[in-house]
Protein backbone atom coordinates (compact mmCIF):
# COMPACT_ATOMS: atom_id res chain seq x y z
CA UNK A 1 0.00 0.00 0.00
CA UNK A 2 2.73 2.61 1.03
CA UNK A 3 4.31 1.92 -2.22
CA UNK A 4 1.49 2.02 -4.14
CA UNK A 5 0.49 5.83 -2.30
CA UNK A 6 4.41 6.11 -3.06
CA UNK A 7 3.98 5.81 -6.66
CA UNK A 8 0.75 7.69 -6.67
CA UNK A 9 2.44 10.40 -5.11
CA UNK A 10 5.25 10.81 -7.62
CA UNK A 11 4.71 12.79 -11.14
CA UNK A 12 4.49 10.01 -13.75
CA UNK A 13 5.49 10.80 -17.25
CA UNK A 14 3.32 11.42 -20.22
CA UNK A 15 2.21 8.50 -21.73
CA UNK A 16 2.66 8.06 -25.71
CA UNK A 17 -0.83 9.43 -26.57
CA UNK A 18 -1.87 10.80 -23.57
CA UNK A 19 -3.27 14.08 -22.23
CA UNK A 20 -0.44 15.79 -21.77
CA UNK A 21 1.42 15.00 -24.98
CA UNK A 22 -2.18 15.84 -26.79
CA UNK A 23 -1.50 19.45 -24.81
CA UNK A 24 1.67 19.65 -26.12
CA UNK A 25 0.91 18.70 -29.67
CA UNK A 26 -2.28 20.64 -29.88
CA UNK A 27 0.24 23.62 -28.68
CA UNK A 28 2.63 23.11 -31.40
CA UNK A 29 -0.47 22.70 -33.81
CA UNK A 30 -1.76 25.58 -32.99
CA UNK A 31 1.59 27.84 -32.98
CA UNK A 32 2.01 26.30 -36.81
CA UNK A 33 -1.25 27.56 -37.61
CA UNK A 34 -0.93 30.41 -36.44
CA UNK A 35 1.93 31.16 -37.98
CA UNK A 36 0.38 29.61 -41.39
CA UNK A 37 -2.10 32.13 -40.71
CA UNK A 38 0.27 35.14 -40.48
CA UNK A 39 1.58 34.33 -44.07
CA UNK A 40 -1.30 34.07 -45.66
CA UNK A 41 -2.06 37.26 -44.43
CA UNK A 42 1.18 38.75 -45.98
CA UNK A 43 0.37 36.76 -48.89
CA UNK A 44 -2.83 38.35 -49.52
CA UNK A 45 -1.68 41.67 -49.10
CA UNK A 46 0.92 41.51 -51.53
CA UNK A 47 -1.84 40.27 -53.94
CA UNK A 48 -4.00 43.35 -53.49
CA UNK A 49 -0.58 45.55 -53.81
CA UNK A 50 0.37 44.15 -56.67
CA UNK A 51 -3.33 45.05 -58.11
CA UNK A 52 -2.99 48.50 -56.97
CA UNK A 53 0.11 48.48 -58.75
CA UNK A 54 -1.72 47.68 -61.66
CA UNK A 55 -3.68 50.53 -61.42
CA UNK A 56 -1.01 53.13 -60.37
CA UNK A 57 -1.42 56.38 -62.51
CA UNK A 58 1.75 57.59 -61.84
CA UNK A 59 5.11 57.43 -60.27
CA UNK A 60 3.84 59.64 -57.26
CA UNK A 61 1.18 56.68 -56.57
CA UNK A 62 3.87 54.07 -56.63
CA UNK A 63 6.62 55.14 -55.13
CA UNK A 64 4.80 54.91 -51.60
CA UNK A 65 2.79 52.28 -52.28
CA UNK A 66 6.25 50.15 -52.63
CA UNK A 67 8.46 52.32 -50.24
CA UNK A 68 5.79 52.68 -47.43
CA UNK A 69 2.55 50.15 -47.95
CA UNK A 70 5.07 47.18 -49.03
CA UNK A 71 7.36 47.70 -45.78
CA UNK A 72 4.53 47.45 -43.59
CA UNK A 73 2.66 43.98 -45.37
CA UNK A 74 5.85 42.25 -45.38
CA UNK A 75 6.84 43.29 -41.66
CA UNK A 76 9.78 44.70 -43.20
CA UNK A 77 12.35 47.52 -41.68
CA UNK A 78 12.43 49.22 -44.40
CA UNK A 79 12.31 49.63 -48.44
CA UNK A 80 14.63 51.64 -51.36
CA UNK A 81 13.08 51.90 -54.56
CA UNK A 82 16.37 52.58 -57.58
CA UNK A 83 15.82 53.63 -60.79
CA UNK A 84 18.61 52.04 -63.40
CA UNK A 85 20.29 54.85 -65.68
CA UNK A 86 21.10 53.35 -68.68
CA UNK A 87 23.55 56.20 -69.81
CA UNK A 88 25.53 56.07 -66.79
CA UNK A 89 25.28 52.48 -65.48
CA UNK A 90 24.16 53.04 -62.19
CA UNK A 91 20.96 53.16 -59.75
CA UNK A 92 20.12 56.46 -58.75
CA UNK A 93 17.85 56.17 -55.48
CA UNK A 94 14.20 57.30 -56.03
CA UNK A 95 12.72 57.09 -52.79
CA UNK A 96 13.52 55.58 -49.44
CA UNK A 97 11.22 54.65 -46.88
CA UNK A 98 9.55 52.29 -44.04
CA UNK A 99 9.61 52.58 -40.45
CA UNK A 100 13.52 51.53 -40.50
CA UNK A 101 14.60 54.09 -42.63
CA UNK A 102 16.76 53.14 -45.19
CA UNK A 103 20.54 54.93 -45.09
CA UNK A 104 20.43 55.67 -49.10
CA UNK A 105 18.87 59.16 -49.85
CA UNK A 106 16.56 60.21 -52.79
CA UNK A 107 18.87 61.94 -55.65
CA UNK A 108 22.24 59.47 -54.65
CA UNK A 109 23.45 57.84 -57.17
CA UNK A 110 24.92 54.01 -56.52
CA UNK A 111 26.54 51.36 -58.08
CA UNK A 112 24.95 47.87 -58.09
CA UNK A 113 23.44 47.23 -54.23
CA UNK A 114 24.42 43.86 -52.48
CA UNK A 115 22.26 41.97 -49.87
CA UNK A 116 22.32 38.58 -48.75
CA UNK A 117 19.21 37.65 -50.91
CA UNK A 118 17.82 37.96 -54.47
CA UNK A 119 14.59 37.40 -55.82
CA UNK A 120 14.84 35.55 -59.18
CA UNK A 121 11.74 34.43 -60.74
CA UNK A 122 9.32 34.31 -57.61
CA UNK A 123 12.52 31.81 -56.29
CA UNK A 124 14.52 33.83 -53.18
CA UNK A 125 18.08 32.86 -53.47
CA UNK A 126 20.99 33.46 -51.22
CA UNK A 127 23.81 35.07 -52.85
CA UNK A 128 27.31 33.99 -51.63
CA UNK A 129 28.59 37.66 -51.03
CA UNK A 130 25.73 39.87 -49.64
CA UNK A 131 25.82 41.34 -46.50
CA UNK A 132 22.78 42.07 -44.16
CA UNK A 133 19.42 40.17 -44.59
CA UNK A 134 18.16 42.45 -46.73
CA UNK A 135 16.32 41.00 -50.29
CA UNK A 136 16.68 42.74 -53.98
CA UNK A 137 14.08 42.70 -56.28
CA UNK A 138 15.14 43.51 -59.90
CA UNK A 139 12.43 45.22 -61.75
CA UNK A 140 12.25 43.83 -65.22
CA UNK A 141 10.21 45.50 -67.82
CA UNK A 142 9.51 44.62 -71.32
CA UNK A 143 12.59 46.70 -72.31
CA UNK A 144 14.68 44.90 -69.35
CA UNK A 145 15.96 46.12 -66.23
CA UNK A 146 14.16 49.73 -65.04
CA UNK A 147 14.92 49.19 -61.48
CA UNK A 148 15.47 47.78 -58.01
CA UNK A 149 13.69 47.24 -54.85
CA UNK A 150 15.44 46.38 -51.59
CA UNK A 151 14.08 45.29 -48.57
CA UNK A 152 15.18 45.60 -45.22
CA UNK A 153 15.64 42.89 -42.80
CA UNK A 154 12.55 41.36 -41.74
CA UNK A 155 11.48 41.55 -37.87
CA UNK A 156 11.55 38.67 -35.35
CA UNK A 157 14.40 35.84 -36.28
CA UNK A 158 14.15 33.61 -38.99
CA UNK A 159 16.66 31.57 -41.34
CA UNK A 160 14.86 32.47 -44.69
CA UNK A 161 13.21 35.96 -45.10
CA UNK A 162 10.17 34.70 -47.42
CA UNK A 163 8.29 31.94 -47.65
CA UNK A 164 7.70 30.53 -51.18
CA UNK A 165 3.83 31.79 -51.43
CA UNK A 166 5.06 35.25 -50.26
CA UNK A 167 8.06 34.90 -53.11
CA UNK A 168 5.72 34.59 -55.92
CA UNK A 169 2.90 36.73 -54.90
CA UNK A 170 6.17 39.58 -54.47
CA UNK A 171 7.54 38.41 -57.94
CA UNK A 172 3.99 39.25 -59.17
CA UNK A 173 3.94 42.46 -57.36
CA UNK A 174 7.39 43.30 -59.14
CA UNK A 175 6.77 42.80 -62.59
CA UNK A 176 3.74 44.96 -62.10
CA UNK A 177 5.48 47.53 -60.82
CA UNK A 178 7.78 47.32 -63.39
CA UNK A 179 5.14 48.25 -66.08
CA UNK A 180 4.47 51.26 -64.32
CA UNK A 181 8.06 52.30 -63.66
CA UNK A 182 8.45 51.76 -67.24
CA UNK A 183 5.77 54.34 -68.62
CA UNK A 184 7.26 56.35 -66.44
CA UNK A 185 10.14 56.21 -68.09
CA UNK A 186 8.71 56.55 -71.23
CA UNK A 187 6.67 59.52 -70.65
CA UNK A 188 10.11 61.26 -69.45
CA UNK A 189 11.55 60.46 -71.98
CA UNK A 190 9.28 61.39 -74.43
CA UNK A 191 8.80 64.93 -72.06
CA UNK A 192 13.03 65.33 -72.62
CA UNK A 193 13.10 65.26 -76.03
CA UNK A 194 10.13 67.60 -76.62
CA UNK A 195 12.07 70.07 -74.40
CA UNK A 196 15.53 69.33 -76.33
CA UNK A 197 13.74 70.05 -79.46
CA UNK A 198 12.90 72.85 -78.30
CA UNK A 199 16.11 73.93 -76.82
CA UNK A 200 17.36 73.18 -80.40
CA UNK A 201 14.97 75.22 -82.25
CA UNK A 202 16.09 78.27 -79.38
CA UNK A 203 19.92 77.81 -79.69
CA UNK A 204 20.10 77.79 -83.41
CA UNK A 205 18.15 81.08 -83.59
CA UNK A 206 20.42 82.50 -81.41
CA UNK A 207 23.65 80.85 -82.76
CA UNK A 208 22.40 82.25 -86.45
CA UNK A 209 21.82 85.82 -85.33
CA UNK A 210 24.76 86.34 -82.76
CA UNK A 211 27.17 85.43 -85.69
CA UNK A 212 26.89 88.38 -87.53
CA UNK A 213 27.32 90.89 -84.57
CA UNK A 214 29.97 88.47 -83.19
CA UNK A 215 31.82 89.04 -86.07
CA UNK A 216 31.91 92.42 -86.28
CA UNK A 217 32.91 93.01 -82.71
CA UNK A 218 35.86 90.58 -83.15
CA UNK A 219 36.80 92.05 -86.03
CA UNK A 220 37.39 95.22 -84.82
CA UNK A 221 39.06 94.28 -81.42
CA UNK A 222 41.46 92.49 -83.85
CA UNK A 223 42.26 95.57 -85.85
CA UNK A 224 42.43 97.63 -82.35
CA UNK A 225 45.05 94.55 -80.56
CA UNK A 226 46.94 94.88 -84.52
CA UNK A 227 47.35 98.60 -84.17
CA UNK A 228 50.70 100.04 -82.97
CA UNK A 229 49.57 103.07 -82.79
CA UNK A 230 47.46 102.38 -79.89
CA UNK A 231 48.28 102.35 -75.92
CA UNK A 232 49.36 99.63 -75.02
CA UNK A 233 46.45 98.67 -72.48
CA UNK A 234 44.22 99.50 -75.57
CA UNK A 235 45.28 96.81 -77.36
CA UNK A 236 45.43 94.20 -73.93
CA UNK A 237 41.88 94.92 -74.02
CA UNK A 238 40.89 94.50 -77.51
CA UNK A 239 42.77 90.59 -77.30
CA UNK A 240 40.65 90.46 -74.42
CA UNK A 241 37.63 91.19 -76.17
CA UNK A 242 38.91 88.67 -78.77
CA UNK A 243 39.21 86.00 -76.70
CA UNK A 244 35.83 86.66 -75.23
CA UNK A 245 34.31 86.47 -78.38
CA UNK A 246 35.87 83.13 -79.38
CA UNK A 247 34.62 81.98 -76.10
CA UNK A 248 30.83 82.66 -77.11
CA UNK A 249 31.26 80.86 -80.12
CA UNK A 250 32.46 78.35 -78.28
CA UNK A 251 29.38 78.29 -75.82
CA UNK A 252 27.22 78.58 -78.35
CA UNK A 253 28.40 75.27 -80.61
CA UNK A 254 28.39 73.45 -77.12
CA UNK A 255 24.65 74.71 -76.21
CA UNK A 256 24.08 73.29 -79.62
CA UNK A 257 25.88 69.97 -79.07
CA UNK A 258 23.91 69.84 -75.88
CA UNK A 259 20.52 70.33 -77.62
CA UNK A 260 21.31 67.66 -79.77
CA UNK A 261 22.66 65.36 -78.06
CA UNK A 262 26.02 65.49 -78.84
CA UNK A 263 28.75 64.43 -77.06
CA UNK A 264 32.08 65.63 -78.62
CA UNK A 265 35.24 65.73 -76.60
CA UNK A 266 38.19 67.71 -77.37
CA UNK A 267 40.36 66.17 -74.76
CA UNK A 268 44.21 66.80 -73.05
CA UNK A 269 46.30 65.38 -70.69
CA UNK A 270 46.94 67.87 -68.24
CA UNK A 271 48.48 68.26 -64.73
CA UNK A 272 45.92 67.84 -62.43
CA UNK A 273 47.09 70.62 -60.02
CA UNK A 274 47.49 73.11 -63.57
CA UNK A 275 43.53 72.06 -64.43
CA UNK A 276 42.25 72.90 -60.89
CA UNK A 277 44.22 76.04 -60.62
CA UNK A 278 43.08 77.27 -64.26
CA UNK A 279 40.03 76.13 -62.90
CA UNK A 280 39.54 78.41 -59.78
CA UNK A 281 41.10 80.83 -61.55
CA UNK A 282 38.81 81.20 -64.50
CA UNK A 283 35.88 81.04 -62.14
CA UNK A 284 37.30 84.58 -60.28
CA UNK A 285 37.60 86.01 -63.63
CA UNK A 286 34.14 85.19 -64.74
CA UNK A 287 32.69 85.89 -61.77
CA UNK A 288 35.09 88.73 -59.98
CA UNK A 289 32.55 89.50 -57.12
CA UNK A 290 33.18 85.59 -55.65
CA UNK A 291 35.61 84.50 -53.13
CA UNK A 292 37.33 81.69 -54.13
CA UNK A 293 38.78 79.27 -52.10
CA UNK A 294 40.98 76.28 -52.87
CA UNK A 295 41.75 73.15 -51.65
CA UNK A 296 42.99 70.54 -53.64
CA UNK A 297 44.55 67.81 -52.15
CA UNK A 298 45.87 65.61 -55.52
CA UNK A 299 49.34 65.30 -56.22
CA UNK A 300 50.92 67.58 -58.68
CA UNK A 301 52.53 65.18 -61.04
CA UNK A 302 49.16 63.12 -61.63
CA UNK A 303 47.94 63.88 -65.06
CA UNK A 304 43.85 63.44 -66.49
CA UNK A 305 43.23 63.91 -70.28
CA UNK A 306 39.93 66.00 -70.10
CA UNK A 307 38.27 68.50 -71.77
CA UNK A 308 38.89 71.81 -70.19
CA UNK A 309 36.52 73.97 -72.26
CA UNK A 310 33.65 71.58 -70.89
CA UNK A 311 34.67 71.46 -67.72
CA UNK A 312 35.30 74.84 -67.27
CA UNK A 313 31.81 75.50 -68.26
CA UNK A 314 30.49 73.14 -65.80
CA UNK A 315 32.12 74.56 -62.59
CA UNK A 316 31.73 78.36 -64.27
CA UNK A 317 27.80 77.44 -64.31
CA UNK A 318 27.94 75.98 -60.59
CA UNK A 319 29.41 78.86 -59.77
CA UNK A 320 27.52 81.16 -61.31
CA UNK A 321 24.18 79.74 -59.99
CA UNK A 322 26.37 80.23 -56.21
CA UNK A 323 26.51 84.16 -57.19
CA UNK A 324 22.87 84.60 -57.70
CA UNK A 325 21.66 82.44 -54.22
CA UNK A 326 23.87 84.46 -52.37
CA UNK A 327 22.88 87.85 -53.57
CA UNK A 328 25.95 88.52 -56.17
CA UNK A 329 28.90 88.37 -53.64
CA UNK A 330 29.68 85.65 -51.21
CA UNK A 331 32.30 82.94 -50.61
CA UNK A 332 33.00 79.81 -53.10
CA UNK A 333 34.69 76.74 -51.71
CA UNK A 334 36.11 74.45 -54.27
CA UNK A 335 37.76 71.43 -52.93
CA UNK A 336 39.22 68.30 -55.18
CA UNK A 337 41.11 64.98 -54.34
CA UNK A 338 41.61 61.66 -55.70
CA UNK A 339 39.08 58.40 -54.89
CA UNK A 340 39.57 54.86 -55.58
CA UNK A 341 38.06 53.36 -59.13
CA UNK A 342 34.47 52.96 -59.07
CA UNK A 343 32.94 49.57 -59.29
CA UNK A 344 33.49 48.24 -62.95
CA UNK A 345 36.06 50.69 -63.78
CA UNK A 346 39.84 50.68 -63.01
CA UNK A 347 40.43 54.09 -63.33
CA UNK A 348 40.87 56.73 -60.46
CA UNK A 349 38.24 59.35 -60.33
CA UNK A 350 38.85 63.17 -59.67
CA UNK A 351 36.40 64.08 -57.05
CA UNK A 352 35.55 68.21 -57.15
CA UNK A 353 33.25 69.75 -54.56
CA UNK A 354 31.54 73.18 -55.58
CA UNK A 355 29.88 74.68 -52.28
CA UNK A 356 28.37 78.07 -51.84
CA UNK A 357 27.44 79.57 -48.46
CA UNK A 358 23.53 80.87 -49.77
CA UNK A 359 20.40 79.70 -48.44
CA UNK A 360 20.73 76.31 -50.59
CA UNK A 361 18.54 74.93 -53.02
CA UNK A 362 14.78 75.29 -52.86
CA UNK A 363 13.17 72.05 -51.48
CA UNK A 364 10.29 72.16 -54.20
CA UNK A 365 13.10 71.80 -57.19
CA UNK A 366 15.47 69.49 -55.72
CA UNK A 367 14.46 66.73 -57.35
CA UNK A 368 14.33 67.99 -61.32
CA UNK A 369 17.19 70.93 -60.59
CA UNK A 370 19.42 69.25 -63.67
CA UNK A 371 16.12 69.05 -65.86
CA UNK A 372 16.57 71.73 -68.46
CA UNK A 373 14.56 75.02 -67.70
CA UNK A 374 13.53 74.29 -64.05
CA UNK A 375 14.98 77.80 -62.36
CA UNK A 376 13.40 79.26 -59.23
CA UNK A 377 14.01 82.77 -57.06
CA UNK A 378 16.41 84.83 -60.32
CA UNK A 379 15.58 87.37 -61.93
CA UNK A 380 17.40 86.32 -65.06
CA UNK A 381 18.33 82.93 -66.71
CA UNK A 382 16.76 80.09 -68.47
CA UNK A 383 17.33 77.21 -66.43
CA UNK A 384 19.93 75.58 -68.42
CA UNK A 385 22.98 76.11 -67.01
CA UNK A 386 22.91 72.87 -64.75
CA UNK A 387 21.33 70.55 -66.93
CA UNK A 388 24.49 71.81 -69.73
CA UNK A 389 26.71 71.05 -66.65
CA UNK A 390 25.33 67.97 -66.33
CA UNK A 391 25.26 66.70 -69.43
CA UNK A 392 29.44 67.91 -70.05
CA UNK A 393 30.19 66.12 -66.93
CA UNK A 394 28.21 62.75 -68.21
CA UNK A 395 30.26 63.67 -71.58
CA UNK A 396 33.48 62.26 -69.81
CA UNK A 397 31.65 59.45 -68.18
CA UNK A 398 31.45 61.30 -65.18
CA UNK A 399 28.51 62.36 -62.41
CA UNK A 400 27.22 65.96 -60.99
CA UNK A 401 24.93 65.36 -58.00
CA UNK A 402 23.50 67.64 -55.37
CA UNK A 403 24.92 66.60 -52.31
CA UNK A 404 22.34 66.61 -49.42
CA UNK A 405 24.46 68.32 -46.26
CA UNK A 406 24.60 71.92 -46.16
CA UNK A 407 25.00 74.63 -45.21
CA UNK A 408 24.44 76.45 -48.94
CA UNK A 409 24.28 74.30 -51.63
CA UNK A 410 27.34 71.65 -52.22
CA UNK A 411 27.77 70.00 -55.89
CA UNK A 412 29.77 66.92 -56.36
CA UNK A 413 31.51 66.26 -59.73
CA UNK A 414 33.46 62.60 -60.14
CA UNK A 415 35.40 62.40 -63.30
CA UNK A 416 37.26 59.31 -64.27
CA UNK A 417 40.84 59.94 -64.99
CA UNK A 418 41.05 57.44 -67.77
CA UNK A 419 41.30 58.24 -71.48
Amino acid sequence: MAQGRAARGCPRAPRPGGREARKSYDSDRGFELSNERRFSTHAAALRRLADRALEAPDLEALVPLLTRDLPEALDVEDATLLLWDRKLDSFEVLSAGGKGGGALKPGQVVEAPEARFLLAEGVLLETPTGRGEGVLVPLLARSGLVGMLVLGARRGRRRRPLRAVESRELSSLAARAALALENHLYQREVIASERMAALGTMAGMLAHDFRGPMTVIRGYAETMADDPSAPADIRDRARLITQMVDRLERMTAETLDFARGGRRLARRPLALGTLLEELAAGVQAELPTLEVTRDFRVPKDAMAALDLDKLRRAVGNIAANARDAMGGRGRLHLAAELAPPSAGDGALRLVLTVADEGPGVPPEIRDRLFEPFVTRGKKSGTGLGLAVARRFVEDHGGTLELLPEGPGARFRIALPLGA
